[in-house]
């Protein structure tokens, strides 16, 4: 057990505070703090996460209590609301952007060997979503007439299901910018939906070396120049090498395409893709496993704190964002290196119970349910009237 240290405290070790320190000198973070640095803050926003606190009062309050078993990390007592508050709007939301790729880059080597095909080709899922915001508390983030949004475009790495890239867009739309920003490495492989479609993103795409795989428009207009044998006894119905006809085409120079229809539980469906070299099947499993972004933006709004704000401001709510990805990054790594085997929901949930106990989080996430040690200078409390001595007392009375 590690003595005299909550399990707050030791999720909290695993971001080196040397590294994050020199994250914040390079972007002035602590430039003008006053006792409340960059590194309390951070702490406070990961409670806020994983203590699934709701307010700038839970908190700050919350960490009060917690500031006695996470001392030996430098915080000494609990933020007070308007410092944490005029933190997250004037701390450079830049230091938990590059927290977060800091931690990705020390984690992801515990995920390599969870490749979920066999081809080498490394792949991507890319898509946003959607975070609604109050109008009038956010009058910056325009939407519509009386809400507001943000959307949050993520890249996730299948090796693991990690995000390997994450953006903040006011409002909605901005897919295709987004997408054509990308420097997505030689023989990669994504998987995007029918939001980026567009000839010339893909034209950049097959230029550059760069596999795409998308659900077709029925609209599209395109002569076949091949046509290949579907496998036997699979969901595959057609499979063609095409050629796509149109101004858009010809302007683009585009080449030629695969069109794989299959059939779902839902109805038939067309996938385009250029990938030649894989199997029709492949290329319909490799699209069905785009699921996994969508299940990504869902386990990280349901446990963490992103669809409550505690700060209006765009710099407070781009703090909240990004540490609550560092969060989702902690948990999954958790999740990685037990022997237990956890949801990400149920290990947040008893997480979140467990938080500012005295244990081992090691021995904890392989076995939650042992009996936890007695924190230092331990002593036994019983209600006033009800001490031990008078316990005995009428223990011996009853004889």
């Amino acid at each position: 057990m590690v003595r005299g240290i909550s399990l707050y405290g030791q999720v909290l070790q695993l971001i080196n505070r040397n590294d994050f320190e020199s994250l914040v000198r390079r972007n002035r973070g602590d430039r003008y703090a006053k006792g409340f640095r960059c590194w309390d803050q951070l702490a406070a926003m990961l409670f806020c996460h994983l203590g699934q606190a709701g307010s700038l009062s839970e908190i700050c309050c919350g960490m009060e209590g917690a500031a006695g078993k996470i001392r030996h990390l430098g915080i000494k007592k609990g933020p007070a609301k308007a410092t944490l508050s005029y933190a997250n709007r004037h701390r450079p939301w830049q230091i938990y952007e590059d927290a977060f790729y800091h931690l990705l880059g020390r984690i992801q080597h515990e995920f390599r060997e969870t490749k979920p095909f066999r081809f080498s080709n490394k792949l991507f899922s890319l898509d946003g979503s959607v975070i609604d915001l109050c109008g009038s508390a956010f009058d910056w983030a325009h939407y519509q007439k009386s809400k507001g949004a943000v959307k949050l475009h993520l890249l996730l790495d299948h090796d693991g299901c990690l995000p390997v890239f994450a953006t903040i867009k006011q409002g909605v739309g901005d897919e295709m910018t987004v997408a054509a920003g990308l420097s997505l490495p030689r023989k990669s492989i994504v998987a995007i939906d029918r939001g980026y479609y567009n000839f010339s993103l893909f034209q950049k795409w097959t230029k550059n070396e760069v596999y795409f795989v998308t659900r077709s428009k029925k609209s599209i207009a395109y002569e076949v120049v091949e046509k290949r044998k579907p496998p036997r006894r699979s969901q595959v119905l057609k499979d063609r090498i095409i050629r796509v006809k149109g101004e858009t085409a010809k302007r683009t120079k585009l080449g030629k395409l695969r069109l794989v229809r299959v059939v779902t539980d839902k109805g038939e469906m067309e996938i385009l893709t250029n990938i030649m070299h894989l199997s029709a099947r492949t290329i319909a499993e490799v699209y069905r496993q785009r699921w996994q972004i969508e299940s990504f933006f869902r386990l990280l709004k349901q446990n963490m704190r992103i669809k409550t704000f505690v700060g209006t401001t765009p710099n407070a709510l781009k703090i909240q964002i990004w540490t609550a990805l560092i969060s989702i990054l902690v948990v999954k790594y958790l999740q990685r290196r037990a022997k237990l085997t956890w949801s990400i929901s149920n290990l947040v949930a008893m997480l979140r119970w467990n938080l500012l106990t005295y244990r081992d989080l090691w021995e904890w996430i392989d076995n939650p349910g042992s009996n936890p040690a007695k924190p230092p200078g331990y002593t036994q409390g019983y209600f006033p009237g009800f001490g031990l001595g008078q316990q005995k007392r009428r223990a011996s009375t009853t004889h």
